[in-house]
């Protein structure tokens, strides 16, 4: 008896191991073709923007719930409709540069009732000179000569 009970034990437990690989490998429907944008340098007070690409790469539309920033110098859009499978849609991600320095922001993606992806941008904001450039004289002379 002690024998079938922990035979049965056993089966059980590999029922609900297989149980939870199946979840865990459940095919993933959101693809990004790229999760990371590095924006380079970029001039202090002028916004710059990064379409990212999604593609529902499954058998039933695709929602994207909410596309959240890390902070407030990072803005997404996006399009509320359902993506269709085989469809694709863009994330469009501002940053306003308005701080010099590095930037390193993140994106969340929720969609499909409780699932989540992440991207990123980064860059540099470099500061620009509070006077224009000096008169260069030399533009005077060589406008003289022609």
């Amino acid at each position: 008896m002690r024998q079938w009970l922990l035979t049965g034990l056993v089966l059980v437990i590999a029922g609900q191991m297989r149980a939870q690989q199946a979840v865990s490998t459940k095919a993933e429907t959101l693809v990004i073709k790229e999760t990371t944008f590095n924006f380079g340098k970029i001039p202090q007070g002028r916004p710059v923007t990064h379409e990212f690409e999604v593609v529902n790469t499954g058998s039933t539309p695709l929602v994207l719930e909410n596309v959240q920033a890390s902070c407030g110098c990072t803005t997404p859009e996006w399009n509320r409709d359902p993506i269709p499978p085989g469809g694709t849609q863009k994330i469009k991600v501002g940053y306003n540069s308005v701080s010099e320095g590095p930037f390193d922001k993140s994106i969340t993606i929720f969609y499909n009732k409780g699932q989540m992806k992440m991207l990123n941008i980064r860059g540099e904001v470099w500061r620009t000179p509070n006077e224009p450039a000096p008169k260069n004289s030399s533009i005077a002379l060589i406008k003289n000569i022609n």
